[in-house]
């Protein structure tokens, strides 16, 4: 059965709407904003249609479009670390989310470990792959040839994004596939097309070229595993490893790939998911009861109804119950759910994916 996102919107302190894609049910695991996404095409693309199906396997997977990307707002201004992070934090609040564990992908994983040095109350286990702690342009004396390194990245996606040239291929495809078929070479242009415009991708090479969470990185106080291949081109092992270390008592995890992230098709990936999901295991096993363990199927009712906009007593009446006990049944939901009004236990809920 084909993966869909049930998707939402959310709004940033500065006004910037975020397209929010939720898939599967559970408890929920966040992928902290990155580059060459479209929550509408995600769960189809042979780039990530694996990441989701897996993730989306044993959780409420929650992915957005970070802005000027996919579905959320294409006008941005400056682009920072501060900003992902600040839309990171925009997007769990306006889910309700109290405590996670945090996925950072390729650009994201120095936005995910900002994120989870921030606030070590809300991130509960973190996942990275593809991440480095220090980006081109971050250090004072960059290499010469580094510097030369990243000008022909700008210049590559300020002139020919999106377009499928061959000398664009030469450029982009090279560092993000080193061993890859046609058909998924022909993807990733698909995906430069969809995912944002030029103009957008050169100011998120910029910003992430400036990326530095050397310092923040050994903040970090829960548990981390972290993945990478080492054959990638785009962000090499090195600084991958590199970012692991720093971090205390993560687990690195090397992965036998030419790619910047492993296809489906290679034994990479089964190492991964192995590797992955024995992680997060851990984390349900020691954490807190599910909330949806916590709720009785009437509460569930109760909790749905509240979400289609219902008063006590239309819930009431709807299922022959009191509104005195609709209303006891509502505070017990709030307690479980740990929410302090029935607009946050709604969102939580939907996230928790217990409105299904």
């Amino acid at each position: 059965m084909r993966l869909r996102p049930d998707i939402r919107f959310c709004t940033t302190a500065d006004g910037a709407k975020l397209a929010v894609g939720l898939y599967g049910n559970g408890p929920p695991l966040v992928r902290a904003g990155t580059w060459l996404t479209h929550v509408e095409y995600d769960a189809t693309s042979p780039l990530s249609a694996h990441w989701c199906e897996e993730l989306a396997k044993r959780h409420r997977y929650i992915a957005y479009d970070s802005r000027g990307c996919g579905l959320s707002d294409r006008q941005v201004d400056d682009l920072s670390l501060d900003v992902f992070v600040a839309d990171l934090e925009a997007v769990v609040d306006g889910l309700g989310l109290e405590r996670f564990p945090l996925f950072g992908l390729s650009m994201g994983a120095p936005v995910a470990v900002a994120y989870a040095a921030k606030h070590p109350e809300r991130v509960s286990r973190l996942v990275l792959h593809g991440g480095f702690h220090r980006s081109y342009l971050a250090a004072k004396t960059s290499d010469p040839r580094v510097i030369e390194e990243a000008d022909v990245l700008l210049k590559s996606a300020r002139h020919g994004w999106g377009s499928g040239s061959p000398a664009l291929r030469q450029v982009f495809v090279a560092k993000f596939m080193g061993n890859a078929t046609e058909a998924q070479r022909e993807a990733f242009d698909e995906r430069q097309r969809v995912s944002s415009t030029a103009e957008v991708a050169e100011k998120y090479l910029r910003a992430m070229f400036a990326f530095d969470v050397k310092d923040l990185a050994p903040r970090v106080s829960c548990p981390t595993i972290a993945f990478h291949s080492r054959g990638d081109q785009l962000i090499f092992f090195d600084q991958g490893r590199k970012l692991a270390a720093l971090i205390p008592g993560a687990r690195f995890v090397p992965l036998d790939s030419m790619n910047h992230v492993p296809f489906r098709e290679e034994p990479a990936w089964e190492v991964l998911v192995a590797a992955l999901r024995a992680f997060l295991d851990e984390d349900a096993s020691t954490g807190a009861p599910s909330p949806a363990k916590e709720l009785t199927p009437r509460q569930l009712d109760v909790l749905r109804g509240v979400a289609r906009g219902l008063s006590d007593k239309e819930i009431a009446s709807e299922l022959s119950l009191s509104p005195r006990t609709v209303e006891m049944h509502v505070s017990h939901v709030l307690a479980a759910l740990e929410c302090a009004n029935r607009a946050q236990a709604v969102r939580k809920a939907a996230a928790l994916g217990l409105l299904d």
